[in-house]
């Protein structure tokens, strides 16, 4: 696609804003139909699912937030005249194609849209099957912005295939796609992992730890958990795993406070043996695949450690690589925990919830990312660039 001048794309947006203010009765009107049509017994799907005006006044910052935020495309990383006069110029470049894929959520038809578009890149949408009345109206909106501003429609399309279609146009893709990024659970990013022919770019799964150390002021901990837990469960930034040092003081009794707190805000509990011999009336581990587990609901894991280390191997073993949080007073302590941990963010005294491109800053995001390339963590707009190097000379060949 074109290199569109920064007034282009921000006409576009301005449009957007206009016409998703405008359809707001409508689209939550299309969502009351995906809503009454969603059978499944997931919770946390149908928590994505949902479109209120809330939702749509979310929709309407996430646009605003890119509009005022600066062009990504063009931005000069290194300039430099050789010795042999050739001068090379780093600039940062738009992707191309960029296709995401997603489950229930149809705020990323908008937010993940509108953050690849201002970083010029062409959009393939491909959101699930319970949302495809609230996703045809917001495409629609789309449209209308993009024609109101004579650009083309295919700059943001919604792809309508379904599962078996989706599989062949990821081995065989009608058009060159030079990014794919799957949006949801192990499930959906096994799928474009396996039928995918370009670079994927790996989101959305959780299973995030908690490190209670010994050195914790245990009203923090508490705070803590409860939020990182019961904030929404559909998260992927949700907490799933508490892991508590045995050399706490008052080991037992803040174990049964605990136990207290989070069954008295709805959360089940599954715990390990040695927790087990204290709290005996809750469940235990079945098998090692719940430490793998993300659970998307109101459940929590709690387990004994004996030392810090061993919490980082736990959670460096079994954690999803998204987010991590340790609390203590010791801040050598805390240090030494987040440099160790591998996961894309990491906390110190701070709730999981805090991984959102909003709330750390980044603005509206495509995704949080749980790889290591070409980049990890929320995905905004100064994220959604590449880079090409400019090479100018005056008829030089290399000898």
């Amino acid at each position: 696609m074109e290199l569109l001048h920064t007034d282009k794309k921000n006409d576009v947006l301005n449009s957007m804003i206009k016409i998703i203010d405008r359809e707001r009765e409508n689209i939550i009107k299309a969502n009351k139909q995906d809503l009454e049509a969603f059978k499944k017994d997931d919770q946390a799907l149908y928590d994505r699912l949902v479109v209120n005006s809330a939702k749509v006044d979310g929709m309407i910052q996430a646009i605003k937030e890119v509009r005022d935020q600066v062009d990504p495309v063009g931005t000069t990383i290194s300039d430099m005249t050789l010795d042999s006069g050739l001068q090379i110029t780093n600039k940062t470049a738009p992707f191309g194609t960029i296709m995401i894929i997603y489950e229930s959520r149809p705020d990323v038809t908008i937010e993940a849209a509108v953050v690849a578009f201002k970083a010029n890149n062409k959009i393939l949408l491909k959101g699930g099957k319970e949302a495809i009345n609230s996703n045809l109206i917001l495409e629609k909106c789309w449209h209308e912005a993009l024609e109101e501003n004579e650009l083309s429609k295919d700059w943001i399309k919604l792809l309508h295939l379904k599962r078996e279609e989706t599989q062949e146009f990821l081995r065989n893709p009608t058009e060159k796609i030079d990014l794919i990024v799957p949006r949801g659970g192990e499930r959906l990013i096994k799928f474009v992992k396996d039928h995918a022919t370009c670079a994927v770019l790996i989101s959305g799964r959780g299973n995030n730890f908690l490190y209670v150390s010994k050195h914790a002021n245990w009203e923090k901990a508490v705070k803590v958990i409860v939020n990182a837990k019961t904030d929404k469960i559909s998260g992927c930034n949700a907490l799933d795993k508490v892991l508590i040092d045995k050399n706490i003081s008052n080991y037992e009794e803040k174990i049964k406070e605990l136990q207290k707190t989070l069954n008295h805000v709805g959360v089940s509990l599954v715990v390990d043996k040695k927790i087990g011999e204290i709290l005996t009336s809750e469940d235990q581990i079945p098998n090692e695949d719940t430490w793998y587990e993300e659970f998307l609901a109101m459940k929590i894991l709690l387990a004994e450690v004996d030392s810090m280390d061993q919490a980082i191997t736990m959670i460096n073993t079994y954690s999803g690589g998204h987010s991590t949080a340790i609390i203590t007073e010791d801040k050598k302590e805390a240090t030494t925990f987040m440099e160790q941990i591998d996961s894309a963010a990491v906390y110190h005294n701070a709730s999981t919830r805090f991984t959102d491109g909003g709330q750390m800053g980044v603005g509206a995001e495509l995704a949080i990312s749980t790889d290591k390339l070409h980049h990890r963590g929320p995905l905004g707009l100064n994220q959604l660039v590449t880079n090409k190097y400019y090479v100018f000379g005056d008829g030089h060949v290399r000898v």
